[in-house]
């Protein structure tokens, strides 16, 4: 999973429950803005824009990316495997992504 994190730099939640509401807002508010939207009638660019905004917010979410080492399963599917495996109860709840290079807080000088 921590390759899977590594090797994903789109995201940015765990589950797509853990994406409010400002988010989904303002990437709506973006794809709107497309010009390939341009002239055509509203009901058909929001169905548009619903389809665009799923795409791209799966890609933020970890769960249901396609896992590196085998694209045919979602990183939510490898959990429960191993879940059935091990017979233990296994839960991603958060996870933190260090760049090199990058301090842990913004309030420190850099050198």
């Amino acid at each position: 999973v921590a390759m899977q994190i590594a090797a994903s730099p789109t995201v940015d939640f765990v589950k797509s429950e853990d994406i409010n509401e400002e988010v989904k807002e303002a990437e709506r508010q973006a794809e709107m803005k497309s010009e390939d939207l341009e002239g055509k009638p509203e009901d058909i660019k929001v169905k548009m824009v619903e389809g665009r905004l799923g795409k791209i917010l799966k890609q933020k979410v970890l769960l249901e990316q396609p896992y590196i080492r085998d694209p045919s399963m979602t990183v939510g599917d490898l959990v429960k495997g191993y879940i059935s495996t091990l017979g233990e109860n296994i839960q991603v709840a958060r996870f933190i992504r260090y760049n090199l290079g990058e301090t842990g807080s913004s309030d420190e000088p850099a050198e």
